[in-house]
């Protein structure tokens, strides 16, 4: 992919060398030679070729966070699930195991 996109800067660059160095050229028709020729277009074709880079690490990223959701909601259910089995574990009186007495008026 990277090759082209060289290449072509490398023939726009030396398009624009010969610009300059033409005794009928100018330093800002080279100038406009190299962008116009060079910079914009392999620009344009960078961004498009680099587009399903761009979008498996979009994927994989949504991929990473929606896995530590997974595992996180996984931890949070053990330890409810652990609370739960345990004895006592919201720390409430069990009762009283004698009944109370009462008073005689």
């Amino acid at each position: 992919m990277y090759l082209v996109l060289i290449a072509w800067i490398y023939v726009a660059f030396m398009m624009a060398i010969a610009e300059a160095t033409s005794p009928v050229g100018s330093l800002l028709g080279a100038a406009f030679t190299f962008v116009l020729y060079g910079l914009l277009p392999m620009s344009v074709v960078g961004y498009i070729m680099g587009t399903p880079a761009r979008r498996r690490a979009i994927k994989a990223k949504e991929a990473a966070e929606r896995e530590q959701a997974i595992a996180s909601q996984n931890v949070q259910t053990i330890c409810d699930n652990a609370e739960s089995v345990t004895p006592d574990a919201h720390s409430k009186a069990a009762g009283q195991a004698i009944a109370p007495e009462r008073k005689e008026p």
